[in-house]
Order: structure tokens, then sequence, then C-alpha cells
């Protein structure tokens, strides 16, 4: 091999190595910070829903069908909720989080507050759906109690 091609081969299998390194750090997303975009990506999910419905119930005349559909997804979304926290994905695992502690250390709590959401949620999709419009409006601020007990206890604020 002439000298020329030494340098040329090593330099090749240099950027090699560390493209391959780069693109492996990269694909490296640690379990924590996928269970923190899950998470942050289902309440995005859960907060369109809350302010179509929010927009809706307080329109002079609330399309109860858009407010049924929206209800819809935010029963889906409240019943996963409880899945989003796996052990690991706060704020100790370097993730970027605003997930509390007390959300592992206060299992329980946790666990009965997103069991009140879901509950107010499957409420609200109930009425929604039959078209109540009064008591779909107060089941509204109902849903928005549940969600700032869980926020004010169990997330930091922003």
């Amino acid at each position: 091999m002439s000298p020329i091609r030494k340098p040329r081969t090593l330099g090749l299998a240099a950027g090699a190595i560390l493209a391959l390194t780069l693109a492996g750090a990269a694909l490296a997303q640690t379990a924590a910070e996928k269970a923190v975009g899950a998470r942050q990506a289902g309440f995005k999910q859960i907060g369109a829903a809350f302010k179509t419905i929010n927009d809706e119930a307080r329109a002079g005349k609330p399309d109860m069908a858009a407010i049924a559909a929206a209800a819809a997804k935010l029963k889906t979304h409240a019943a996963q909720v409880p899945t989003w926290f796996p052990k690991g994905s706060g704020v100790e695992s370097g993730a970027k989080t605003g997930a509390k502690a007390e959300i592992w250390s206060d299992a329980a709590g946790f666990a009965s507050a997103s069991a009140n959401f879901q509950a107010q949620a499957n409420k609200l999709q109930q009425l929604a759906a039959a078209g109540n419009v009064d008591a779909t409006k107060a089941q509204v601020r109902q849903v928005g109690a549940a969600c700032q007990a869980c926020h004010s206890k169990y997330r930091e604020k922003d």
C-alpha cells in the first residue's frame, strides 16, 4: 500500500468510527427520556382535548358533538396517566421533567389522584355524549379540579 493511502484509510476509518459513535449516542435515548417524552406527549393531548371542551363549554351555544369527541379523547388519555410514570423517570434520571418525587414516594396518593381524574373524565364523557349541556358544564369544573389537585401535589410549578 502506498504511503498516500495509509493516512487516507486511517482518516476514513476514524471518521467512520466517529460517525458511528455519534449516531449511537443519539440513538441511545434512555428509558427515562422515552418515558418523559411519552408522558409529555400524552399530557399535550389531554391539554388539547380539555381546551376544546373548555372553549365549547364557554361558547354561547356549545357544540356538544365537539365536546363529546374531545371528552372521549380525554377519557382515553386519563386511563393511561398511571402508566406514564414508570419508576426511574423522575428528575433523578437526569431527564427534564416537572414530575415531583412524590409521585413515587406517595404512590398510593398518586394512584388515588389518577383514579379521581379518570372517574371525572369518564363522567364528563358520559354527560357530553348524552348531550346534557348544563351537567356537562358543571362536570368540566370537576375535571379541572381533579387536574389541579394532582398538579398542585405532584407537578413542579412552571
